[in-house]
């Protein structure tokens, strides 16, 4: 009866306890051991609750070598994987390795079926059976999805590995573990006192973070609302005035409902906390000095300035000015539109157009849990599974997301969301959304983040909905610098700039200013086939992992040296062959004409003495006919003369 009556000092589903959030976020195991029914006993009672307890104490600690251990690494380079998932059949509680690729799982003697499994790697089950007294070893080695011996060394031999970029990837390494961003979130921890700003103290609040941190900020007006209020965005880094294409561009967006302003102040609160800290935390400042940091925290300040607050569930301030809901007014193609763009919206198609994004963040409310594109109905999406790999991610790292109980009562959401992410058309589909936008227009994968179930809450909850999602903010800074980066240039160095570059034959973006490229892609084997015009195309393999900075490789081009899809050397030598034969077969043509006009000319020159013989023996047969002609004459004449004169004579 005593354990009876010790239970009910707390309701049963008590929530917040610290053993739920241990078991559910770490690798912990946590019991409360109850040592008695009385919760301030008189101190000379002490001895005797030592007494009953020591002894308990001690097996508890010899307890703790009971269970499984050991490494997950990479078969290759024997690399320990940190982040690694490690899961027992039948127990629906997996834990992770830290960051040698080491774990420690807790179990009773028994044989169980143990799974290591890591984005990027073929999962690996083995059987282990645990003792009594002792931890049985497990080590897993797993291999990549897709492997390439000679990919990995060639991929390697073209990293650019100067001293900034180590410093990078040993950064980049070290947040990607969950311990690593948890202590850059305690380190960068601010006091402040939360509240909600009006469209007039926002753009207040943001000059004057440029005014206090002119070196590392610089405020661009992207356009008007309907109001003619401003639309701003902060862009942080360490050169803001000077063009960086070799740094990703990630873009933190906020308000395009007017009356969800969480993700606003969340965004203001993140702005100050990284200009707050650069200089003074090494990681703060590396990011920054490393990424082109761009927050727009207010897209739609009409429709805030209408808001009210502590309303969950009013329409109050969703729309803009002209009554319409910005979400559904982004549309590439002017024949899908029915009236001219809003201005707010002209000023952000005009913002994502003109910046090659490799992500971006869009905050909003109503509902607790991430989504990624597309919100139109698309059944098939090429890198669906990098868009849920980000939003995957942005939820690990938020405290009440991940484990899926996303439930809201005021909108009817139902829990049991699968790691809190899901397809944006899953839970609202609808046509012009700002995200398909990004996706099929920006070349920028977006992911929405739903901050909390009460779309205006009170101004006391901002800082709770701070700390919950602090942590993941840090983490698409971290993530953006993951995936596949690089340059394009020719053999003499010159960068070009619009080569297209294909990964897996799916995704396709383009090389820009420099030649650089940076695209974001889940944890596996890539196979990249870079194309220019005037070069012959290139093929690369190159390997992506979840802890790891991004691939950095460098495709060098060569002069296209082939004419109708064959080599040139091979068809330079047949239009050598070709002219040859045709040389050739001229002068045959030549000397067999030649022949027969020398032919031609003895003929004519035969028939020609023929016709002058002829026109001669003409020309005498006349004349011999003439003097006959006159002989006759001249002879008749003589010969009556000569008669005359005979005659005269006898």
């Amino acid at each position: 009866m005593q354990v009876y009556a010790c239970l009910h000092w707390f309701p049963l589903g008590f929530p917040g306890g610290m053993q739920d959030w241990n078991y559910v976020n770490t690798n912990c195991f946590e019991v409360t051991i109850e040592l008695g029914c009385v919760k301030y006993p008189l101190a000379k009672e002490l001895p005797a609750y030592w007494e009953q307890n020591w002894r308990a104490l001690l097996q508890f600690m010899h307890q703790v070598h009971t269970g499984i251990k050991g490494t997950v690494s990479d078969d290759r380079d024997r690399m320990g994987i940190p982040n690694a998932t490690i899961s027992v059949e039948g127990i629906d509680h997996n834990i992770t390795t830290v960051h040698a690729g080491d774990y420690w799982r807790l179990l009773v003697p028994g044989t169980y079926a143990v799974t290591a499994s890591v984005d990027g790697y073929i999962p690996v089950t083995i059987y282990a059976t645990v003792a009594k007294d002792q931890a049985e070893v497990v080590d897993f080695r797993l291999t990549r999805l897709h492997p390439d011996n000679n990919a990995h060394a060639s991929t390697v031999a073209q990293l650019t590995q100067s001293p900034s970029d180590r410093e990078l990837y040993s950064l980049i390494k070290e947040l990607s573990l969950d311990q690593g961003l948890e202590q850059l979130v305690k380190s960068t921890a601010t006091g402040n006192s939360f509240r909600y700003r009006r469209p007039k103290d926002l753009e207040a609040f943001l000059r004057g973070l440029t005014l206090n941190f002119p070196q590392i900020t610089s405020l661009h007006r992207l356009g008007q609302s309907v109001e003619f209020r401003n639309i701003l965005a902060l862009e942080i880094s360490n050169n803001p005035a000077e063009p960086e294409p070799s740094e990703p561009k990630i873009r933190f967006v906020a308000g395009i409902h007017g009356n969800a302003p969480v993700g606003t102040e969340l965004l203001l609160e993140f702005a100050a906390s990284l200009c707050i800290n650069y200089g003074k935390n090494p990681a703060i400042t590396k990011l920054i000095n490393e990424t082109r940091i761009f927050i727009v925290p207010s897209i739609n300040p009409d429709g805030r300035e209408q808001a009210a607050e502590k309303k969950c569930s009013s329409n109050q301030g969703l729309t803009n000015s002209n009554g319409k809901d910005l979400d559904k007014t982004f549309f590439g193609n002017s024949s899908q539109r029915l009236s001219e763009p809003e201005p707010e919206t002209k000023a952000m198609i005009n913002f994502i157009q003109s910046n090659d994004f490799c992500l971006s963040v869009a905050l909003d409310g109503g509902a607790l849990v991430v989504t990624y594109p597309y919100d139109k109905p698309v059944h098939i999406v090429n890198n669906e599974a990098t868009l849920k790999y980000l939003a995957k991610v942005y939820a690990k790292n938020h405290p009440k997301m991940h484990p899926g109980d996303t439930a809201c009562s005021n909108n009817g959401q139902m829990g049991n969301v699968p790691d809190g992410v899901m397809k944006a058309a899953n839970l609202q589909s609808h046509m012009g959304s700002m995200k398909d936008f990004s996706m099929d227009f920006g070349h920028c994968p977006e992911i929405t983040v739903y901050t909390g179930c009460c779309l205006f809450p009170a101004a006391n909850q901002l800082g709770t909905l701070w700390d919950e999602n602090k942590k993941a903010l840090l983490s698409m800074l971290v993530e953006v610098h993951k995936g596949v980066r690089g340059v394009v240039r020719d053999r003499s160095g010159k960068p070009i700039v619009g080569a297209t570059i294909f990964l897996n034959a799916t995704v396709k973006i383009s090389t820009s200013e420099g030649g650089y490229f940076h695209i974001l892609v889940h944890p596996g084997t890539y196979s990249i086939d870079a194309i220019a015009e005037g070069y012959q195309s290139q093929h690369k393999e190159v390997v992506v992992t979840s802890y790891e900075a991004a691939a950095s490789v460098i495709i060098e081009f060569d002069l296209d040296n082939s004419i109708f899809g064959l080599q040139r050397e091979f068809v330079v030598a047949c239009a050598a062959a070709a002219m040859t034969a045709l040389v050739l077969t001229a002068c045959i043509i030549w000397c067999v004409c030649s022949a027969k006009s020398d032919r031609q000319k003895d003929g004519f020159h035969r028939l020609r003495q023929h016709r002058d013989d002829y026109d001669d023996e003409i020309h005498l047969n006349s004349m011999g006919s003439k003097k006959s002609l006159l002989a006759h004459e001249f002879q008749d004449e003589s010969e009556s003369d000569e008669e005359t004169l005979y005659a005269n004579k006898i």
